[in-house]
């Protein structure tokens, strides 16, 4: 008899078919996730570990403790201002009183400054905490003037003499407590140490109102000093025992000058002398980022590489340690330079490329060599399915060597069926068919077994 509805007489069979293939793509859907779980929670535990070490893109600016107004200090911020304005990075200059100011703010981590220029020699006035040198940027000569009739060879014969010195918490002070010290010249002995620096300490020398004074950086330009060696009576201490100063005090550089180097007409000085200098060093906190740590040295180069009558062309900026450990990303680039990126591209474009390819390299070493062992790895958990139930036939093949009863042998029969069973209904794809046909000969080869030993079947022997 025909139905009258054929469509409506499909229906259980279509519904039937439509709920297997459900079944089929949620088991093969089950694979999958469970053979790309691993390999997906592997990249994503690669690419945070990575995210972890990668800085985030540098600051638009940065905060430079410059100096007084007028100053060497304060003219170099301004060049490197200008500078690191070419590459979008605003340097906003904060004015200090000079090198042992400088140092200070650095140091207080509520002082909003990220990098100054600080004398080497002087850190141990101050608490340099996570400071690091982005290396030594120029010389900063010490000048010692004295009026005698002979040319004195030790700092210790200036004990009993008026002596200025600098102010309390100059670098010039620091510099030279430290050289008196090591003569036994100290504050509290006989010998007056004066406050005096600069413009001030020369005009009280010049009137005779000290007897040495003691100047660096701006107060020891060259024109300075051949002023003052142009004045009845005033004579430049030339350190005879400068090479032992240098392996006292490891900040010191020995600087040999020739004669006339200040003044060829007058032979100023009429002989070769040696001053002693610590270097300015180019300070930062050690987070500074990567990209403005090469920016900043890229300036100094700039700014001061060139030859100077106490320095040749390229010897500054230069990695060398004194007060402070050089950064490591400042001892990469001295070393190899700027990278790749930062050579040929605007500055803000390979900032962006460098944290782009921290993320990208570990889908190339990570995901991309595991996405090769997914199909294997695939394979693998379906064969694995199909292996299960060979373990279970080939566990009842045992049990059926043995001498079983006719009750024990239908309880094999049944527990074969209920094996077969649920190796028809497996979800599985085409790929496999194969090793399930397979296995269901097998299954078909032990129930024959079974059925000849119930039948009484001479040739076989049970074990």
């Amino acid at each position: 008899m025909t139905p009258d509805n054929p469509a409506a007489a499909a229906a259980p069979g279509r519904d039937t078919a439509i709920g297997r293939a459900r079944q089929f793509l949620r088991a093969l859907g089950r694979d999958l996730a469970e053979s790309l779980g691993p390999v997906v929670l592997l990249s994503a535990i690669a690419i945070l570990v990575t995210l972890h070490y990668v800085r985030p893109a540098p600051p638009t600016s940065l905060t430079m403790a410059g100096g007084p107004a007028g100053s060497t200090f304060n003219t170099v911020a301004e060049r490197y201002r200008k500078i690191l304005a070419r590459n979008g990075i605003t340097l906003r200059i904060v004015p200090t009183q000079g090198s042992l100011d400088n140092l200070n703010r650095l140091s207080d981590p509520h002082s909003g400054v990220d990098i100054g220029l600080v004398q080497s020699g002087v850190a141990g006035v101050a608490d340099s905490g996570d400071l690091v040198s982005l290396g030594s940027v120029s010389y900063e000569p010490l000048s010692i003037f004295y009026r005698s009739p002979h040319p004195i060879e030790r700092l210790s014969q200036l004990r009993g003499r008026r002596i200025a010195i600098g102010p309390e918490g100059s670098g010039t002070r620091a510099l030279a407590l430290a050289l008196l010290k090591a003569n036994e010249i100290e504050p509290s002995g006989p010998t007056p140490l004066l406050s005096l620096e600069g413009e001030a300490a020369r005009q009280a020398f010049l009137q005779k109102q000290v007897d040495v004074v003691f100047l660096t950086g701006d107060s020891a330009a060259p024109a300075t000093i051949r002023e003052m060696l142009h004045a009845d009576g005033v004579r430049l201490y030339a350190f005879p025992q400068a090479d032992a100063y240098v392996r006292r005090f490891r900040y010191l550089s020995k600087l040999d000058l020739p004669a006339g180097a200040f003044d060829l007409g007058e032979n100023l000085p009429a002989a070769p002398i040696s001053l002693l200098s610590p270097t300015v060093e180019l300070l930062a906190h050690a987070s500074l980022h990567p990209a403005l740590s090469d920016l900043l040295i890229e300036a100094a180069t700039e700014v001061h590489g060139h030859a100077t009558l106490l320095q040749s062309a390229g010897e500054f900026p230069t990695p060398s340690v004194h007060s402070f450990p050089i950064s490591a990303d400042a001892a990469r680039y001295y070393k190899s330079g700027k990278s790749f990126s930062y050579r040929y591209l605007p500055f803000w474009l390979a900032s962006l490329l460098d944290r782009t390819l921290v993320v990208v390299v570990p889908i190339f070493i990570v995901v991309i060599p595991a996405l090769r062992y997914l199909p294997a790895m695939y394979n693998w958990r379906v064969s694995r399915r199909i292996h299960h139930h060979y373990r279970e036939l080939m566990a009842l093949e045992r049990e059926a060597l043995r001498h079983l009863s006719g009750t024990q042998r239908s309880a094999l029969l049944e527990r074969l069926r209920a094996i077969e069973k649920s190796v028809i209904a497996v979800k599985i794809p085409g790929s496999h068919a194969e090793q399930l046909y397979s296995l269901r000969e097998h299954i078909q080869f032990v129930r024959d077994y079974l059925e000849r030993a119930t039948a009484g079947d001479p040739t076989l022997t049970p074990g």
